[in-house]
């Protein structure tokens, strides 16, 4: 298996240590030496694992909301034999996994690299609205993705309050002036550990590409346009999600806020729930600070703070200021259902008057709803292209107009297998259900027994994905065509099992009619701070 460091390096390093170890030729297999020390992870079907390595410093006491400082060196051969804790978060149980924790700077690798090779190397940000999810969770397990040739990363991150809190006493602490994005911070901090470490893995740290879905794709946007990420990575995979909406002060999910709102927002929380100042606020324990948040959607989010987000994506795009590096992204077809549909018709076109304004006679034209099940989806069609499918429609078209590399879109219908006339027959590819055939994880979601139509769905799908890892173009032999993305001629890979091809646009006059929308927002929004 993969040899990173000979027995003889070895024992140098831990005899000037002063420490005696009895090393095997099994332990030289997994034992790999990085920035921190030595490392012995496992061997598993051939590959070799590596779990709960710290990348960063535990982010506690004083080191709450900072960004994210080194990681302590550590002596003899450390155990990288299980995952790092999840962050503290709103799921209180996650999959049987052990309890959250603030000590959660921690990544994982899977690599399949024999002896002097350098494979390209994929890392893998979770979602979770900024407020959930962990590397451990199985579904995001990277060893069939890793099979396929690639080195595969996961990366932990900090969440809600601890990841995304902006006040006004941290700014004025901050030599930039700046709080909140200390979770945005942690992924960058995770992607510099990555260039630093990962050839001791048989990963090249010049074929680098970032991969998230939900907020985790939000991300993979925001990264894409950061001043803080140049020469990290060369690639980018976001599924259903971006942050190309405009910057305002009652921003909705992909859409900035500024900080001087986010700074608002947290004085008036601290004010609210007693606590008189950040070092107050430091000393509260992890467990009980969860317990007093808002818990209301969004209000832990990245924020425009001029540093880490320099300003409006859209804008940024449209200037040519950010990583013109290859992208794939998409969204699925019923992205909605995850999030509920409308408890009736008047509600769904009450909200959407409130919500559009001027601009709702047109928006509830494109898609009216309704009391049967396809005038139904068209409500939750809404909810998905506003939230999902306009940014990916953005992402390529303003790459496309403004950049060099290419950009390849896709459209995820895969429905669930229910017989006619059961409830939830003849829906679509709800939130997140392209993630088990992405990772081969294909009984996670409380999912039946795979089918050989998973499985081969399952094949094309890694195959996709890690060709445009190796290449930065997902097509190869075998596979239906998926034409890089043409504003003269728009065309979208329509990724279904056994009839998977190009094709248009879906809903185009919706996204249009939400672009006007966007436009006009965006014409009156809140500019960033000068950093």
């Amino acid at each position: 298996m993969f040899k990173v460091v000979s027995k003889h390096t070895i024992v140098t390093e831990l005899l000037s240590l002063g420490l005696v170890v009895l090393l095997t030729s099994a332990a030289l297999a997994e034992t790999v030496k990085v920035e921190g020390g030595l490392l012995k992870g496992t061997e598993e079907d051939g590959l070799e694992v590596y779990r709960g390595i710290p990348y960063a410093a535990p982010p506690i006491n004083d080191l709450r909301w900072r960004p994210p400082q080194p990681a302590a060196k550590w002596q003899g051969v450390r155990a990288a034999d299980q995952f790092g804790r999840a962050c503290i978060q709103t799921n209180a149980a996650i999959n049987n996994l052990p309890a959250p924790s603030e000590d959660c700077l921690y990544l994982n690798i899977w690599t399949p690299a024999k002896p002097g090779e350098k494979l390209p190397v994929l890392v893998w940000i979770h979602g979770g609205g900024f407020v959930a999810g962990t590397p451990a969770e199985k579904l995001y397990h990277g060893e069939w993705l890793a099979r396929k040739g690639v080195v595969v990363v996961s990366i932990g991150y900090r969440l809600g309050v601890f990841g995304f809190f902006a006040d006004r006493e941290l700014s004025a602490e901050s030599p930039r002036h700046v709080s909140g994005n200390y979770g945005l911070l942690d992924m960058i901090a995770g992607l510099q550990w990555v260039q630093k470490n990962i050839s001791a893995f048989g990963g090249d740290p010049n074929r680098v590409t970032i991969q998230g879905e939900s907020a985790g794709a939000a991300a993979i946007s925001i990264l894409c346009a950061s001043p803080l990420t140049k020469g990290l990575f060369r690639g980018a995979i976001a599924e259903s999600g971006g942050f190309f909406g405009p910057v305002r002060t009652d921003a909705s999910f992909g859409e900035g806020e500024p900080l001087t709102t986010a700074e608002k927002r947290g004085a008036e929380w601290l004010s609210s729930a007693d606590i008189s100042s950040i070092a107050e606020a430091r000393k509260i324990p992890a467990e009980k600070l969860q317990t007093m948040v808002p818990h209301r959607v969004g209000w832990a989010r990245p924020v425009v703070d001029g540093w880490v987000i320099a300003g409006d994506q859209y804008k940024l795009y449209e200037a040519g200021r950010y990583d013109d590096v290859p992208v794939l992204t998409g969204y699925n077809s019923d992205e909605g259902l995850l999030f509920g549909n409308p408890k009736s018709q008047e509600a769904y076109v009450q909200s959407v008057r409130e919500r559009y304004g001027q601009f709702a006679d047109k928006v509830l034209a494109a898609y009216p709803g309704g009391t049967t099940p396809t005038e139904d989806k068209t409500a939750r069609d809404l909810f998905r292209d506003s939230s999902f499918g306009w940014n990916a429609w953005t992402w390529a078209r303003l790459q496309t107009k403004t950049g060099e590399s290419k950009v390849f879109l896709y459209y995820f219908d895969e429905k669930a297998e229910i017989p006619p006339g059961s409830e939830g027959a003849g829906y679509g590819a709800r939130h997140a259900s392209e993630l088990p055939y992405v990772f081969r994880q294909l009984t996670e979601h409380d999912r039946p027994a795979p089918t050989p139509k998973d499985e081969a769905l399952s094949e094309m799908m890694r195959s996709y994905w890690t060709n445009f890892v190796k290449t930065g173009n997902p097509n190869g032999a075998g596979l239906p065509n998926w034409p890089a993305y043409d504003n003269t001629k728009p065309q979208i890979l329509h990724i279904e099992a056994g009839n998977t091809k190009a094709g248009p646009l879906v809903d185009e006059n919706g996204l249009k009619v939400l672009d006007e929308y966007f436009a006009a927002h965006r014409a009156a929004e809140v500019s960033p701070p000068a950093r």
